[in-house]
């Protein structure tokens, strides 16, 4: 594709069709909203109007994607295999869409070498519109006085039930200046939800329940649950067990494994 005809409108349009079929979701941005709410050491160094995508997953790239990549390609090396698998998809559909195109590709589990995440992956869903961030100073005269507690986001349709992949930064293509900035559709409102969905993401995040603060259109398969769930170390031998993987006495068996806090809006 001719980097002249490259813009916000058909590079969203051209990762909707290779991407959403996949269980992917799509969300444009432009770099200075993201860097407008952040610290100068935070900024992406690129210019304001410079065109961002924020990638999302949804319950169904479990199906769609993750399980057929695993019985097509297996597990490669120590790395995560969901996070091969999303590297995969969205690299592929990149390279085939824009070929030549400059695009830096941020992965939610890449860090910088300041050991620094490369972007903050909630803050990039909320300028985006894709999903509201909720924050501690989003509850007005708050309970826990001096206790910091994560942030969240939440999906206006599948709640909390949806990653946060990847961001894919567009450096020679421009958002015109006339594009309004989204706002996420606030699904919590009330004080004392929001109060709720914190405490149950800080507290107790490993039942889930903070997923359901608003009714889902779509949550996770049994199966997926059933992965994530399980231990990272122990992925590979569940992975095993539904036929993804040889068996422990193939010469060519491997363990795939990664440490990784459930979800953050990131994994899982």
């Amino acid at each position: 594709m001719a980097a002249s005809i490259v813009n916000m409108e058909n590079v969203k349009k051209l990762l909707e069709e290779s991407l959403s079929k996949l269980g992917f979701e799509i969300h444009t941005l432009k770099v200075g909203w993201y860097n407008s709410v952040l610290t100068p050491k935070l900024h992406l160094p690129y210019p304001d109007d410079c065109l961002a995508i924020v990638v999302l997953s949804t319950p169904s790239m479990f199906e769609q994607a993750f399980l057929p990549f695993m019985e097509e390609r297996g597990c490669q090396g120590v790395s995560d295999p969901i996070d091969q698998c999303v590297k995969h998809c969205v690299t592929s559909a990149v390279t085939q869409c824009f070929p030549g195109q400059k695009v830096d590709m941020r992965y939610d589990y890449e860090l910088l070498p300041s050991r620094k995440p490369k972007f903050l992956a909630q803050t990039a869903a909320h300028v985006s519109g894709a999903a509201f961030y909720y924050q501690q100073t989003d509850v007005a005269d708050h309970p826990w006085q001096n206790k910091k507690l994560y942030g969240v986001c939440i999906h206006p349709r599948l709640g909390g039930w949806f990653a946060i992949r990847a961001l894919l930064l567009f450096e020679d293509v421009k958002v015109d200046s006339d594009v309004v900035q989204p706002t996420p559709p606030d699904c919590v409102p009330s004080r004392e939800d929001r109060i709720h969905l914190l405490e149950a993401f800080n507290f107790n995040w490993q039942d889930w329940n903070y997923r359901n603060i608003i009714t889902p259109t779509q949550t996770y398969s049994q199966k997926q649950r059933d992965y994530f769930v399980t231990p990272p170390a122990k992925r590979h031998t569940l992975l095993r067990s539904w036929g993804f993987l040889p068996k422990l006495d193939e010469p060519s068996a491997h363990g795939c494994s990664s440490g990784e806090f459930s979800q953050m809006n990131g994994h899982g």
